[in-house]
């Protein structure tokens, strides 16, 4: 999630677990920091900017190294404030929880987080809601802001800390049925023909984003969560092109590839390859993309990896159809339109893969 919302849910827990000791407004800024340390990773010097992309929240975010460095912090918490000298258990499980709820929050997101580092290296990405989504961070919001303008704790203000928590746990609670609502209009779009990624659009959970793979090809559509999947159109894109020189094989492709989950595209530009992450971002503008080879006498061959930025963020009428779509009206994606199928799915539609 964004660094607005770590700090916020991290003041938040500091408040509750702290804030009778020392007062909401020492223990908001005490969690804020705690719940902000897990991201400093993005200092990490990395060999190579696909490095920087797939080892990102490794370690730093890991429960069981959280549980190591707590008793450090803790200790040093208890150094800083002389009301929490013989309060080592609630100091310490304030710091867990500070730094475990970092990184739970990112779990729930599509990049994916190494929570059971080192014993499993695997990513968790449920990818249930939007790295920046305001009905989850509004409530942390006001509690933080609470904390900092009152002088000392109140009945009025834990209970206040405790609806802020309550509110956006239930909402991520919604976030998760909401997947699987639409998950399941994901079959009645695509049925079994190939692997399926949910995720939300921008800032909601109601418009969401379902993303099918076939060898050569993928497609999007968007659903809402309450509406009727009948008129909802989908749009097959090239994955791999024609005349593509197939990278499988080059270490850094084969990365990302399996980072995406296999939700992935290639693209050639002159004689650069690139591929792109098809969960982060829209198309075309997806959030990481890398060259990560050139094409040579028919073969790819490996280069000087490279991040590509996409021109722009959004796409023309991208705000409009959003807000038609949350709305409840039916209406194709502008930058998407050309890409139309006239029936549904990838079902009979997969070629021959040119690898």
């Amino acid at each position: 999630m964004d660094s607005v919302t770590q700090f916020a849910l991290g003041a938040g827990v500091g408040a509750a677990v702290l804030g009778r000791a020392i007062g909401p407004r020492k223990a908001a800024l005490v969690g804020g920091v705690l719940g902000t340390l897990p991201d400093l990773d993005v200092y990490f010097p990395y060999e190579n900017p696909v490095d920087s992309f797939t080892l990102h929240r490794g370690p730093s975010h890991s429960l069981f190294v959280h549980a190591a460095v707590t008793p450090i912090l803790g200790e040093a918490i208890r150094l800083m404030f002389r009301e929490l000298r013989d309060r080592r258990v609630l100091v310490w499980a304030g710091v867990y929880l500070c730094l475990a709820t970092h990184a739970l929050l990112d779990a729930m997101t599509i990049y994916g987080t190494r929570i059971f580092w080192p014993f499993w290296t695997e990513p968790v990405s449920i990818g249930s809601i939007f790295i920046i989504d305001p009905l989850y961070t509004v409530p942390l919001l006001v509690a933080m802001i609470w904390a900092f303008c009152t002088g000392g704790w109140s009945q009025r203000y834990g209970r206040c800390v405790a609806v802020s928590l309550a509110l956006s746990t239930a909402y991520l609670g919604w976030t998760l049925a909401a997947q699987e609502i639409v998950r399941g209009k994901a079959a009645l779009l695509y049925g079994d023909a190939a692997p399926v990624l949910v995720t939300p659009t921008p800032f909601n959970s109601i418009l969401w984003k379902v993303t099918a793979v076939d060898r050569d090809s993928y497609y999007n559509a968007y659903p809402t969560v309450f509406g009727d999947t009948s008129a909802v159109p989908v749009y097959r894109h090239v994955r791999r092109p024609a005349g593509l020189a197939c990278p499988d094989g080059i270490a850094l492709f084969d990365r990302v590839a399996a980072f995406s989950k296999g939700f992935y595209r290639v693209e050639r530009k002159g004689d650069d390859i690139r591929i792109a992450d098809l969960r982060m971002g829209m198309t075309p503008n997806y959030v990481f993309q890398f060259r990560i080879a050139t094409q040579k006498g028919g073969r790819a061959v490996p280069a000087a990896p490279e991040r590509v930025f996409a021109a722009r963020r959004r796409e023309e009428g991208d705000l409009g159809w959003l807000y038609a779509r949350l709305a409840g009206k039916n209406g194709m994606r502008p930058a998407e339109r050309t890409y139309a199928l006239a029936g549904t799915g990838p079902a009979g539609q997969q070629k021959k893969s040119v690898c």
